[in-house]
């Protein structure tokens, strides 16, 4: 066999994707080329790895189980690259973490301090809705998750970071029945817990959005009223453009915590983040978060 690390790269992206276009835009390459890779890849074995049928393209089970050994041969080779600094007692290579979409607001500032310690440290960060999160952890595709809630049908280990508490917001502060109750994509954890504390009441008037973003401008918009996590509202509860609505039963509080799968082996770049987050949080939290408690 002479296949190339490129063309295991490229066939791992059309694994993922399966998606010759979507692999190629996400390695910014042309589609020819991204065929080119894969044809001679494929060559270099007597089994189909892809078909397609229907004009849809499916990895083959032949396929399946190439791209597992890839995807060793792949992190192994990424080991390769670091391994001179390491060997020299400098922290480097590759830090792989998934978070769902309302930790945007909180993982920059425990990434912060680490990543200015360790400069050779390269981050892989995918910010995204909770059901590719956990699908990153199954595939063991990351070092570790921020999340909420932890996902119960995988074995976790867990570091708690800090409280995440959900209020009822809206851009007045009181109810008014004739509003839309805005509401996240199901899968989201926060869409979870808002149904949780909707389900013994009447709610008619419903909307969808998709990003907490979206949810957020709905409610300076006035469509409405929503349960989200105060930690993206700081600055339109500041300037008064969006209201926390008392209500019993809330706040609904969780806790945003780092995961990551039980015996986990962790390059030395994954266990030196562990270790700083582990000295470090409670400093992180005061200096970047001590407006929580002033708004509450």
């Amino acid at each position: 066999m002479n296949f190339t690390l490129h063309q295991l790269q490229v066939f791992l992206e059309v694994v993922k994707q399966e998606s010759i276009t979507k692999a190629a835009e996400n390695m910014h390459m042309t589609q020819p080329a991204t065929s080119i890779q894969l044809k001679n890849f494929q060559q270099q074995f007597d089994y189909q790895l892809t078909e397609v049928i229907g004009r849809k393209l499916y990895i083959t089970d032949f396929g399946k189980s190439i791209a597992k050994i890839a995807n060793d041969i792949v992190i192994e080779s990424e080991k390769l690259k670091y391994k001179t600094k390491e060997f020299g007692a400098e922290i480097a290579g590759k830090l792989k973490m998934s978070s769902v979409s309302t930790g945007k607001y909180l993982i920059p500032y425990f990434l912060k301090g680490f990543l200015d310690q360790y400069s050779s440290v390269e981050l892989e960060l995918d910010v995204t809705n909770k059901s590719l999160v956990v699908q990153s952890l199954k595939n063991n595709e990351i070092d570790f998750a921020l999340v909420s809630v932890s996902p119960s049908d995988l074995q976790l280990e867990e570091e708690i970071l800090m409280e995440n508490k959900l209020y009822l917001v809206g851009n007045q502060p009181s109810l008014n029945d004739n509003r839309h109750y805005i509401y996240r994509e199901k899968g989201s954890a926060t869409r979870a817990a808002m149904d949780h504390y909707l389900s013994s009441k009447k709610v008619q008037k419903k909307m969808e959005l998709t990003s907490n973003e979206a949810v957020k401008q709905a409610l300076i918009a006035g469509l409405g009223y929503s349960i989200i996590p105060l930690i993206g509202i700081r600055n339109e509860i500041k300037h008064k453009e969006l209201h926390i609505i008392p209500q019993e039963g809330l706040p609904i509080t969780t806790n945003w915590r780092l995961v990551w799968l039980k015996q986990k082996k962790f390059s030395p770049t994954a266990e030196a983040f562990l270790n700083y987050i582990k000295n470090n949080k409670r400093q992180i939290i005061d200096e970047n978060f001590y407006w929580i408690k002033e708004i509450i």
